[in-house]
């Protein structure tokens, strides 16, 4: 069985029970009543991408830490179809490009510890996730292999403008994947369907040739 096989049954797997997958801590009912995909509040300052800042995780909040299913990694990420297709990319990497390890994640950061007026302030709403930051560091280019390349453009090519990375920025960042539409966009919400229906139909899956 290749990696390839694995991530595509991982990814079947994981999209079916993703919504009720355990979390390493349950939301509260207070959180629940401000579930992802919802408009964001009028006035409420929002990361670039037009998401909802949240100043913490796992307590009022919609992002929570969960686990990427198929990796060691754990990531605090923004719940709905956000967590869905950061999962999605963060799986990708793990089972095509390399090996992740636990720590390797760093997906939502306080407000105060990122650069608004940059991409990495899509981490402060959880609609981002740095993949080995340290490895990867913001302003540096090549940290790739020409094949790895090949493989973080099919992924950007399958999730269909809905993610950015951060390595086309002007000031490039190599480890971080952004959601790359504003909340309620469809494009987000197709993206999700069609995830989900390669539980149901043979030969979909991560790496399959995008029409």
């Amino acid at each position: 069985m290749t990696r390839r096989d694995v991530v595509r049954r991982t990814t079947a797997l994981g999209t079916l029970v993703l919504a009720g997958a355990s979390p390493l801590a349950l939301p509260t009912a207070a959180s629940a009543a401000r579930r992802p995909g919802s408009d964001t509040a009028p006035g409420r300052p929002t990361s670039p991408n037009g998401w909802e800042l949240e100043e913490r995780a796992n307590d009022v909040s919609t992002v929570w830490t969960r686990r990427a299913q198929g990796t060691p990694c754990d990531l605090d990420v923004r719940l709905g179809d956000v967590e869905s297709v950061l999962v999605h990319v963060v799986r990708r990497f793990h089972y095509e490009i390399d090996e992740l390890r636990a720590g390797d994640l760093t997906g939502w950061r306080a407000p105060s510890r990122v650069r608004l007026d940059r991409a990495e302030g899509n981490q402060a709403s959880g609609t981002a996730v740095a993949i080995r930051p340290g490895s990867y560091p913001p302003g540096a280019q090549g940290g790739f292999f020409p094949t790895q390349l090949l493989v973080v453009r099919d992924i950007l090519a399958e999730c269909a403008g809905v993610v950015r990375w951060g390595g086309d920025d002007d000031r490039p960042y190599e480890a971080l994947f952004s959601i790359d539409v504003p909340p309620g966009d469809e494009r987000l919400t197709t993206l999700v369907a069609r995830l989900r229906t390669w539980a149901e139909e043979p030969g979909k899956g991560p790496g399959t040739p995008v029409a």
